[in-house]
């Protein structure tokens, strides 16, 4: 006899449907089974649910349909993993549908269940090898800030915030209490969290040399979107099958990762947790450290309801934290959530860059470096020594433009201009990707004379080669600049090889955007330089501030990381504006006062974290179709005093900072609300008035509205 059970599956991001679907299988089937199901004239993945046939919709109008086929090869996903895909469904205003199988490896989702049967007969699980003690790396010595931070993490439960100075010992600590953890539980791991792609292989290798020796090589896999599926299928199936199958005992990725299947997950890192790039910006708008948060809670609770003991302990580490983070660290007296862990000081006894800003007002009009910043890079090339430039803007140029007529390379399809890049002599759009070649004439006038304007990193390259052409490396060749961007690393294994050369001293000026300013652990760099940073100060989004503190607080971290060089090792930071407070903060590379100054300036505004904001995003055909759809759905929300209305302000529909991308025209809505459970209130009950306005006659040339809670930029 048929057993009904509920099946989540991918619908359609605005469908009224975003619960599970019930279907009809042969044979009970436990909650966490992966199934495969027909859904319309497609066959689909699904996850077999928790919730009673009876509450789910209905696939089809008439009988229910049966289950294709059970994935029985897989154990199923656990009750944790399906409640964190239910609480980031529900929080960020999303279909469980989708949460649950975009958390799942693309090959598992295409994969009939013969193919994956035939996929885990050929490949399987390997038996993690053992390792003497003495074989293994175990560590270094400890500072005493280091020893007490391990102390604080061995008695007590978190969240929390590791607030350590760059070079501090940070990535130590991360290793060691893995260490000890894997030690002490031979079925625990452990899930280390990066924000991008370029830091996950430097942090590999540490893992990997500090774990394969002990524990095998089956032991640490990587999971981020850099991965073939067939990688990230593998890594996907070893996390999930669990150190006591042979599986992965440490997971290092990306915040895809913080969905990743882990059964005995006891420890989650999540470093540079400051970082904007957790925040994914497309389908599910999730924020990936306040899902580890909140897993790692989950999983505390599941642990101890099941077996009766357990716990998950959470590490946000950051030399700049969050503001937000900051905020949940202070006292508990004061309402904080967060234990803050404090180090100080650089391991080594090395010293913090000294903070050098240059007045632009002061130097020669259009000058691109002072000429103190150039004498500055010689004397490190003279010792041997290495700079790096930052420069937060890839390509050569902003802007072709024409002296002529004021003809701007403009993008056809959107609302910004296309980058001029010498190197394929192309024009290029960084929103859409429309590219074409470079005019020999003013596409306007005709006048053969067009030039670029500003500068990019290409530019900067070519600029400063010509100003250090004359100066020659103690070894006699000639002085070597690289450029790191998204332009120079996006051939596979480029990015390895740059770094290499960085590392093994081929380099003397490293030229890059904000890709080179975290993370890395430049032992050669004892000069970093900023240039026109001054945009963020006047920002509109109200974050500007923070983001540009940090990028500057990082890329001033990568100098002086050799003790040996550290008391010569400096910040240079070129500004039309070196009295704003920012930089007095950042020449005492003081984070809590900066910190101080930010909270209270956002408390008298009523900005986060003192109050709760989502916003609405609608792409239409035209920017009044979009703004019209926004502004009928906080009217029908208002006339339908749905729940949490009184509490929140729905401010007016406005166009985006880029308004149209692709030949598509964007707007948005800002919502905001002192509490969050008011804010979710009212976001539940407007998603069927937004669903229903949008097929409303008024609505004509609506493309699609996506709801964005706790967005990242405004």
């Amino acid at each position: 006899m048929p057993h009904p059970v509920s099946i989540v599956v991918q619908t359609p991001a605005h469908s009224a449907v975003a619960g599970p679907l019930s279907y009809l299988s042969e044979s009970p089937l436990s909650p966490g089974t992966l199934v495969r199901v027909p859904l319309g004239k497609r066959e689909t993945l699904g996850v077999v649910w928790d919730t009673p046939p009876e509450d789910a919709a209905v696939a089809t109008t008439g009988e229910l349909k049966h289950t294709s086929a059970v994935l029985d090869g897989i154990a199923p996903l656990s009750s944790s993993w399906r409640r964190l895909v239910q609480f980031a469904a529900q929080y960020y205003q999303r279909g469980m549908g989708e949460v649950a199988l975009a958390a799942l490896p693309p090959a598992l989702r295409d994969l009939s269940a013969v193919q994956l049967a035939r996929r885990l007969k050929r490949a399987p699980a390997k038996k993690a090898a053992a390792a003497t003690a003495s074989s293994a790396d175990l560590g270094k010595p400890l500072s005493p800030e280091q020893t007490q931070v391990m102390a604080e993490l061995q008695t007590q439960p978190g969240p929390f915030l590791l607030f350590g100075a760059t070079g501090s010992g940070k990535t130590e600590v991360y290793l060691q209490a893995v260490q000890q953890l894997l030690d002490a539980d031979p079925a625990a791991q452990a899930l280390i969290m990066v924000p991008e792609i370029n830091l996950t292989p430097q942090l590999e290798e540490r893992f990997r040399g500090r774990f394969e020796p002990r524990y095998g090589a089956a032991s640490v896999v990587a999971m981020h979107s850099g991965l073939t599926p067939p990688q990230r299928l593998k890594s996907w199936l070893s996390a999930h099958l669990g150190p006591l199958n042979g599986g992965a005992r440490i997971v290092l990725g990306t915040r895809m990762a913080v969905f990743a299947s882990m059964p005995r997950l006891r420890l989650i890192v999540v470093d540079e947790e400051h970082d904007p790039s957790y925040k994914q910006q497309e389908g599910a708008r999730y924020s990936a450290r306040d899902m580890a948060v909140f897993r790692s809670k989950l999983e505390c609770d599941m642990a101890g309801a099941e077996a009766g003991t357990g716990h998950c302990r959470v590490i946000l580490g950051s030399a700049t934290p969050s503001i937000e983070s900051w905020h949940h660290s202070r006292p508990a007296a004061e309402g904080g959530r967060y234990q803050r862990l404090a180090m100080p000081s650089r391991i080594g006894a090395g010293a913090l860059p000294k903070v050098r800003l240059v007045d632009m007002n002061l130097q020669r009009r259009k000058s691109v470096f002072a000429p103190a910043l150039i004498e500055a890079i010689q004397q490190r090339i003279a010792r041997g020594e290495q700079s790096m430039v930052l420069l937060n803007r890839r390509g050569y140029a902003p802007v072709l433009a024409c002296g002529s007529c004021e003809w701007k390379s403009e993008c056809p399809n959107c609302s910004a201009y296309r980058v001029f890049h010498k190197i394929d002599r192309s024009l290029r759009c960084h929103h859409c990707g429309f590219a074409e070649a470079v005019p020999r004439h003013c596409p306007a006038c005709g006048d053969p004379d067009i030039a670029p304007i500003g500068r990019g990193t290409e530019r900067l390259e070519e600029h400063l080669a010509e100003l250090l052409a004359n100066v020659e490396h103690p070894q006699g060749r000639p002085v070597r600049i690289a450029r790191i961007d998204a332009d120079s690393t996006k051939h596979k294994g480029t990015l390895e090889t740059q770094l290499a050369e960085v590392h093994t001293g081929e380099v003397d000026v490293l030229v890059g955007t904000q890709m080179i300013a975290k993370g890395h652990d430049f032992r050669r760099i004892t000069l970093v330089a900023a240039l026109n940073p001054d945009g963020a100060l006047f920002s509109s989004d109200f974050r500007a501030p923070e983001r540009l503190f940090s990028l500057l607080m990082q890329a001033g971290g990568r100098a002086g990381r050799d003790a040996a060089q550290a008391d010569a090792s400096e910040m240079w930071v070129q500004t039309q504006h070196p009295q704003h407070a920012l930089f007095a903060a950042l020449r005492r590379h003081d984070y809590p006062a900066f910190a101080k100054e930010q909270l209270a300036e956002r408390h008298g505004a009523h900005m986060p974290p003192f109050c709760f904001q989502a916003l609405v995003r609608a792409d239409a055909r035209t920017q009044e179709a979009a703004q019209a759809f926004l502004n009928q759905a906080s009217a029908a929300a208002v006339e339908a005093a749905l729940p949490g209305t009184d509490q929140v302000t729905l401010f007016p529909a406005v166009p985006m900072t880029i308004q149209r991308v692709a030949n598509v025209e964007r707007a948005q809505m800002l919502v905001e609300c002192p509490t969050r459970s008011a804010l979710q209130r009212f976001l539940s009950a407007w998603q069927p008035v937004l669903r229903a306005t949008r097929s409303h006659p008024e609505a004509k040339g609506l493309v699609r509205f996506a709801v964005d809670v706790d967005p990242q930029a405004i």
